[in-house]
């Protein structure tokens, strides 16, 4: 069995999975970067706003969204 099988068994998001949301998410917010931080196991965006870039973290792709709307809803 590979790594992404093992983890697709276990409810974990694959890597390609990981991937795809984090593709999906810099589609929805053009000019942010996003991606999931295998050390932390965190998923990370660096959203850049009028007085620079800020670095934001979340437990979930959802929460990350809603951090991000938030951010710039402040600026």
């Amino acid at each position: 069995m590979t790594a992404d099988r093992d983890a697709a068994d276990q409810g974990e998001p694959t890597p390609a999975m990981r991937a795809a949301t984090a593709r999906g998410l810099q589609e929805q917010f053009p000019g942010v970067r996003v991606w999931f931080g295998a050390a932390t196991g965190s998923w990370w965006a660096m959203v850049p706003l009028r007085d620079g870039p800020q670095l934001l973290e979340a437990e979930t792709p959802q929460r990350l969204r809603d951090a991000i709307l938030n951010a710039r809803a402040r600026g």
